[in-house]
């Protein structure tokens, strides 16, 4: 059998994308076009007369009190006041990890220099609103004018309309679609920008989900499909092990066949000390992108980097029933109390319009000829109006006013009731907002704790699934870096939690102290990360709080240390134009203090500048004076010594003069010689004894 073609093979594709995505949008149609209708009502003016209670109301007052959207505000706001973040942490439970520490802050840069604060208050946006938000991770140049350098780093886009533009394959049963085998992402496009890239006549991707009642026109657009598709397969991986570079770090390598097989290689890992120590079959995925309209596949992309799906979704709430996957936002359930409290509202302005005065009710002949005075009179507004005699049964003329005069109805007990169930069942879906708004000054800190926790418990749902949502992106984050972020010698902008930035070095040569093995510092290939996410406060408002305790603290201690210390901290906290100089000083005082760590650069500046500094003269001095102390010190007691020493020979030759003049007198007062030695002579006797 011969092997297909490559047109061939394309054709079958397309074939099969389009027939797996009938499928798909079928059985998620209703779902959706709920979510889209969600959407529209709490966002369009006039959407929420769409539907058969519009049709009743046609040509009447038809008024919109619109409380979901100011609820959805309020979601939203407290999403925007306590941001979502990734935290990496080392997957061997380690507590410190500078490798975890560099890739939140590669990631923080990345967020920073995509613009992805707009992709995800979009996101979380959509998926308050109308139940499903998605976000998108793409690899892109990171200096697209420059054709040499084709370096990429990440950006974090968002995804209009996700909720019918974003289609999941039908075996994703997780909430991040990690299990999902394909992704369907509706791009718009005007015709004439598509003949202009793809060089054909127009022809759309079907797109079945869509409402547009209250729209005078939409624009003309032709829908293209971006398709991820997940390609596993099954390969014999090798595992090397080679010189430990210390007791808690092998040093081991994983290396594919195909990766083995090249010429040189296996010579190469026995010439510096690795053997293979065992094999494992694994199966590796890869992520195949494809573009297509309506009849063809426009460009097959191949395999991107990373080994998931870049589409993240975002859920408002979600379940399964009947085996549909089904979600809804913050609006769903508000939708009737909402319709019923604008349709009372409404009948009760066309009333209060309609019956403003009471109305004369005359007759015929009481206001011909001066009919169109009294049409005018509600403009004109003549000081008074005219009526003609009425003629009694004998054919007088008798003045007569009018027979009667109209009377507004009265408000059924019913509606009234009805007006306050309205009210009431928005309060109760929506969540009682004016319990938080309408604080006394008189209550307590706790009184108003329990008022805010229990608000906050009415958008804890959002923010739980949204935590999801940010978990799986840094989980797609780091496959993507892994094969990105791959150059020796790169430098990176790195992006500290206080929104500092810095620079990192990939893959740089280090020496390790304790054994002297070389090592790549900074090497993404091999980092192993499980994700977590840090839900907290926004930069700002962090900041806020924390310049806040500080002031606090300072009232209670009064160490002058820690005085100085919480103010610098505080100072470097404070935000406003043209504080980065302060900053900066409050910073490095901090540093000298010890309060701080330094890091690498100001580490370096710190012993630069200790071995430049010019020595103090009163130091000098100081220190001058202390050698002169020390050493007429010594004189002293080298002195003491001396004196010391003399006196002991003195007192020695003394005591040998007594010893002698003992011995002489004892001669003299003896008789004869003791002995045949010579006799000593004799000593002068002392001066008393004479």
């Amino acid at each position: 059998m011969s092997t297909p073609t490559k047109e061939a093979r394309l054709a079958a594709k397309h074939a099969f994308f389009r027939q797996d995505f009938d499928t798909i949008q079928s059985a998620v149609r209703d779902v959706r076009i709920r979510c889209l209708s969600d959407r529209r009502f709490y966002s369009i003016p006039g959407a929420q007369w769409e539907g058969p209670v519009g049709e009743q109301f046609e040509n009447k007052p038809r008024f919109e009190f619109n409380k979901t959207h100011l609820a959805v505000l309020r979601v939203v706001n407290e999403y925007r006041n306590n941001r979502v973040t990734v935290d990496f942490m080392p997957k061997d439970g380690s507590k410190s990890d500078k490798m975890a520490d560099n890739c939140d802050g590669l990631f923080r840069a990345d967020e920073q220099d995509s613009g992805a604060q707009e992709g995800y208050d979009n996101c979380f946006e959509e998926g308050v609103s109308g139940g499903m938000g998605a976000l998108r991770l793409r690899a892109r140049y990171e200096d697209p004018d420059d054709d040499e350098d084709d370096r990429q780093r990440i950006a974090i886009e968002p995804i209009y309309e996700a909720d019918t533009c974003v289609f999941f394959s039908l075996d994703g049963k997780r909430y991040d679609k990690a299990d999902a085998k394909r992704c369907y992402v509706l791009n718009s496009m005007s015709p004439g920008d598509y003949q202009d890239e793809w060089g054909d006549d127009p022809a759309s991707w079907p797109k079945g989900i869509g409402q547009g009642e209250f729209d005078w026109c939409t624009p003309d657009v032709v829908w293209v499909a971006e398709v991820y598709e997940v390609e596993q397969k099954s390969e014999l991986v090798h595992f090397f092990r080679g010189i430990a570079l210390s007791d808690s770090e092998p040093n081991e390598l994983e290396l594919t066949a195909e990766e083995l097989a090249v010429e040189g290689k296996l010579a190469e890992l026995t010439a510096t000390g690795f053997r293979e120590v065992r094999q494992k079959r694994v199966q590796r995925k890869r992520i195949h992108k494809y573009l297509m309209n309506g009849n063809r596949i426009l460009s097959d992309e191949g395999f991107i980097a990373g080994t998931c799906i870049p589409i993240i979704p975002f859920y408002g709430k979600r379940w399964y029933v009947d085996g549909i996957e089904r979600c809804q936002g913050h609006v769903r359930l508000a939708r009737d109390a909402q319709v019923l409290d604008n349709m009372l509202k409404s009948w009760l302005a066309e009333m209060a319009s309609r019956f403003d005065v009471e109305k004369p009710i005359l007759t015929p002949e009481q206001i011909a000829g001066h009919a169109q005075m009294w049409a005018d009179d509600a403009v004109k507004k003549y000081p008074y109006l005219l009526i003609n005699p009425i003629t009694d049964a004998s054919g007088q003329q008798v003045a007569a006013g009018p027979i009667g005069y109209t009377k507004a109805p009265n408000l059924p007990p019913a509606m009234a009731a009805l007006a306050q169930m309205a009210a009431t069942a928005l309060e109760d879906m929506l969540g009682n907002q004016q319990a938080g708004e309408q604080l006394q000054p008189n209550q307590s800190g706790k009184a108003v704790e329990l008022i805010q926790n229990r608000l906050d418990m009415q958008v804890f749902i959002y923010m739980d699934n949204f935590r999801k949502t940010v978990k799986r992106m840094g989980e797609v984050w780091i496959s993507m870096a892994k094969e990105l972020l791959v150059e020796p010698g790169r430098s990176m902008k790195v992006v500290d939690g206080g929104g500092e930035s810095d620079t990192i070095e990939l893959l740089r040569p280090m020496v390790d102290k304790d054994t002297g093995a070389a090592y790549l510092e900074n090497d993404l290939s091999s980092a192993k990360f499980d994700v977590g996410v840090d839900v907290g406060p926004s930069s700002s408002s962090r900041r806020a709080a924390t310049v806040r305790a500080l002031t606090n603290m300072l009232q209670m201690t009064t160490d002058p240390e820690s005085q100085t210390v919480l103010t610098a901290m505080a100072m470097m906290n404070m935000e406003g134009e043209g504080l980065s100089d302060v900053h900066a000083y409050f910073r490095q005082k901090l540093v000298s203090l010890g309060a701080i760590k330094p890091t690498d650069e100001e580490k370096k500046q710190m012993d630069e500048a200790a071995a430049n500094q010019a020595p103090d003269p009163n130091a000098e001095y100081l220190a001058a004076a202390a050698g002169k102390a020390k050493a007429d010190e010594a004189l002293s007691i080298a002195k003491v010594g001396e004196t010391h020493a003399k006196t002991v020979t003195m007192m020695a030759k003394v005591a040998s003069g007594i010893q002698s003049d003992a011995i002489a007198l004892a001669d003299a007062l003896t008789p004869g010689p003791i002995t045949d030695a010579p006799a000593a002579p004799a000593s002068p006797a002392p001066e008393g004894m004479q």
